[in-house]
């Protein structure tokens, strides 16, 4: 018979400890912030590493640097303490009375203004509910859904992926928004070559995310004179409507600051581009009630989502 090989036990300590590593780059930030001292963090991994038979870190003088075993125990450590972390935030607001906080992530720069809507009523109606807006996640956004940093993803191209769940919730048209002296101000649509010579402004996003290339220019074979990234919508409507160029929004978006600029939309194409806003979230949370009802309210404010 074979004797029983005992197995090591990996505790929460260990991801914490090469987590600070990475992060601080030395034994001795990481011991101070996880409030250890250094003797006993370096005790710590030099136990973890006699019992799993392989070393953690290659030891450069005072640098360290992760073997292969370290930096598959790093990506483990950054996947598993945000959920930690998480669970047990949402077990101390069980225990203090609360229903829990809502984390919302944005992954788009016009789908801000929409949530607004959305984020008033919902705030009424479940007052014992928090929520957190983080804009940080361009384009990242399926990655922080994984690692439990958000609960709900806002974005207008969902990523289908195993655990996760989108629901559209507002149908909406990309435009064309020009000048209040701008030749094609009037015209019924726009054609690909007709922006040849534009100066098209966006947000400051890569080409292959923006709607106007991929869907639009990019098929044509058609380039603008020249790309220029803003950030801010209202600074971008602004330049269009002093003659700076000509941009991509939402036609909602828009017509609800045509009081504020004098600009105007202008369909991409015969056919225009039809897009959504999606709500995304993990499917083992489709169950909880106060998410569901951010959802539900979502799809009620749908066709008035415009107005």
């Amino acid at each position: 018979m074979h004797e029983a090989v005992g197995m090591a036990i990996l505790e929460r300590i260990h991801l914490a400890i090469i987590r600070e590593v990475d992060r601080h780059g030395s034994l001795t930030a990481a011991a101070t912030q996880l409030n250890l001292t250094q003797s006993a963090l370096s005790h710590s991994i030099r136990k973890l590493e006699d019992q799993i038979g392989v070393e953690v870190w290659h030891r450069e003088g005072r640098s360290l640097r992760p073997t292969q075993a370290g930096e598959w125990l790093l990506a483990v450590a950054n996947r598993l303490l945000p959920q930690l972390s998480h669970a047990e935030e949402r077990l101390q607001q069980f225990a203090q009375g609360e229903r829990g906080t809502l984390r919302i992530g944005m992954e788009c720069h016009p789908c801000y203004q929409w949530l607004l809507k959305i984020v008033a009523p919902y705030v009424d109606a479940w007052p014992k509910v928090d929520m957190d807006i983080r804009q940080k996640f361009q384009f990242g956004g399926i990655g922080a859904l994984f690692g439990h940093e958000i609960d709900m993803l806002v974005t207008p191209d969902p990523l289908f992926k195993p655990g996760l769940r989108f629901e559209p919730v507002f149908d909406y048209e990309q435009v064309l928004v020009v000048g209040p002296k701008h030749r094609l101000r009037d015209a019924a649509f726009v054609e690909p070559r007709q922006l040849t010579e534009e100066i098209l402004i966006t947000y400051p996003v890569a080409t292959d995310r923006l709607d106007i290339y991929t869907r639009f220019l990019m098929p044509a074979g058609i380039s603008p004179r020249q790309h220029k990234p803003i950030e801010t919508t209202d600074i971008m409507l602004l330049m269009v409507a002093h003659g700076r160029g000509v941009a991509a929004l939402p036609r909602w978006l828009v017509e609800e600051q045509s009081a504020r600029f004098d600009v105007s939309p202008v369909r991409l194409g015969r056919d225009g581009v039809a897009k959504q806003i999606f709500l995304g979230f993990r499917e083992a949370d489709a169950e909880i009630d106060y998410l569901r009802g951010f959802i539900d309210l979502a799809l009620a404010h749908r066709n008035g989502a415009a107005a």
